[in-house]
This record gives structure tokens, C-alpha cells and sequence, in this order.
């Protein structure tokens, strides 16, 4: 992800039941273009927009007027043109500034924690 977005700011977030990066061009969550959240037996790439996005293949999960959702099978999911497809869309309805300065931002860490399961 930091290859094919630079100059994003990577919102982490640690909530009750995963671990969540954000990217997007500012510190408002409002403003966050993907993220990835990992869960105990998966991980996710979150798509903001995501209803707005033409998806052809039926990628994209989830019933939110906001948010649609990828379960990635692993690394290599990334590189799918099929996902590289939707991510380019994503970014042109959400630039980033490639010349950014990069930087992780610690947003939160839930102070109560689901039991992390294998």
C-alpha cells in the first residue's frame, strides 16, 4: 500500500475485534480514501465510496451507502488488476498527494479488547 500511495497518512486504529490502517490525505477520518483492517482469521481492504465504484466482477462486498469491502486471500491480492482497477477509481474520486509527507498516525487504541483468537 505505501508503494501504491505515497504521501498518504496511515490512520491506525486498534478497536475491539481488529487492527485498522487508514489512507488518506489528512488526519479526518472523513477523508480517508482505503483501509485495511486485520481480523484474527482474515484481512480486509476498505473501500470509501466503495458503492460509487463500477465493479464489473462483483468484488466488492457489503450493503453500506459508504463503504464496500475486499476480503484479500493474501499479499498477492493487491497486485490483481481486478483490485487494481477499483483501487485507481477510488483515487480518482479521492486524489492523494503523491508528494505528500508520509506519516503513521496512532488514532486510537480500544481500551477494551475482544480475546485475539488464532
Amino acid at each position: 500500500m505505501r508503494k501504491r500511495l505515497p504521501g498518504a497518512l496511515e490512520l491506525v486504529y486498534d478497536n475491539y475485534n481488529a487492527l485498522a490502517v487508514g489512507f488518506g490525505p489528512s488526519e479526518k477520518v472523513s477523508d480517508v480514501v482505503f483501509s485495511i483492517a486485520l481480523y484474527p482469521r482474515w484481512i480486509s481492504l476498505f473501500f470509501f465510496n466503495g458503492p460509487k465504484l463500477k465493479d464489473p466482477k462483483k468484488l466488492l462486498k457489503g450493503s453500506g451507502s459508504k463503504v464496500r469491502h475486499i476480503v484479500l486471500e493474501s499479499a498477492k491480492s493487491l497486485a490483481d488488476p481486478d483490485v487494481g482497477a477499483l483501487m485507481d477509481q477510488a483515487l480518482i474520486l479521492n486524489p492523494l498527494n503523491a508528494t505528500g509527507k508520509h506519516r503513521i498516525v496512532i488514532k486510537s487504541v480500544s481500551a477494551k479488547q475482544r480475546p485475539r483468537r488464532p
